[in-house]
């Protein structure tokens, strides 16, 4: 599987941004599919996961009620969805396939893309 995020930018606090992922093999309707984040000089972080039929998502305590994240499997594409956002959102996004539904950590993924920056402005 091989992952290419995008949709990052330049947003005022308050605002909203659509990250979307796509990945390329057949397989992907199999995997989770998770979202990370990075900011400098931390480590990464998770942010939200879903499973390959759509019925669980888990998100980061920091982003519930805020981001929401989703998937077509016909489009082998999984979105993540930013409102409300704050200067601590600033990050490079990574979107990541894995097999474990429940992995919330970075080191329960095989397959990762390369990120995509979104930066809150104050």
């Amino acid at each position: 599987v091989q992952l290419q995020a995008s949709g990052g930018g330049l947003v005022q606090a308050g605002g909203s941004l659509r990250l979307s992922c796509a990945a390329s093999g057949r397989t992907f309707s199999s995997y989770v599919m998770g979202w990370f984040r990075q900011a400098p000089g931390k480590e990464r972080e998770f942010v939200a996961s879903i499973t390959w039929n759509v019925d669980i998502t888990y998100y980061a305590d920091s982003v519930k009620g805020r981001f929401t994240i989703s998937r077509d499997n016909a489009k082998n594409t999984v979105y993540l969805q930013m409102n409300s956002l704050k200067p601590g959102d600033t990050a490079v996004y990574y979107c990541a396939a894995g097999l474990d539904p429940r992995a919330v950590v970075a080191g329960g993924y095989d397959y990762w893309g390369r990120g995509t920056l979104v930066t809150v402005s104050s």
